[in-house]
């Protein structure tokens, strides 16, 4: 029988940390916060980066989402609000958001809890489940998998 190969989950429990963006990418991230139009931010601080057809937008766009996956493995939803607000407000949202860039850098990847929710280390598809029987932190994890074989089954 063969089994249908599922596709890759999105989520913050990735096997593999997004890394940091590179320093050409938060100058041009910079420039546009300190009032440079998209064009000329990625025209000034990333021309090698700009292929035929790109946009500007489009580019600054990715960094800012790239920080954002990075603040979300960080489990940092201050900084995930922080850096998720309309275009119009980045010129007010700028010196905040230059502080969230320099904490983010030194941030290291958060290490499990016994007490962490199951929704910050697993997929959305294995909390439904968990959560189903009863199971809504590690610890819970941790206590009743050994006790009781086949506890998922029902049986």
């Amino acid at each position: 029988m063969k089994t249908r190969q599922s596709r890759a989950a999105s989520h913050t429990a990735s096997a593999e940390p997004s890394a940091f963006p590179d320093a050409d990418q938060l100058a041009a991230l910079r420039g546009w916060y300190a009032g440079l139009s998209s064009r000329a931010a990625v025209d000034r601080y990333l021309p090698h980066a700009r292929a035929p057809g790109a946009s500007a937008r489009g580019i600054l766009g990715a960094v800012r989402r790239h920080l954002i996956v990075f603040a979300r493995e960080r489990q940092r939803a201050d900084l995930v609000d922080l850096l998720q607000h309309p275009v119009g407000e980045r010129i007010a949202r700028a010196s905040a958001v230059a502080y969230a860039i320099d904490l983010l850098r030194a941030l290291p990847m958060p290490q499990p809890q016994v007490a962490d929710d199951i929704g910050l280390w697993l997929t959305p598809r294995a909390v439904r489940v968990l959560q189903k029987h009863g199971i809504a932190t590690l610890a819970d994890l941790t206590v009743r998998v050994p006790r009781r074989r086949r506890w998922w089954s029902g049986a």
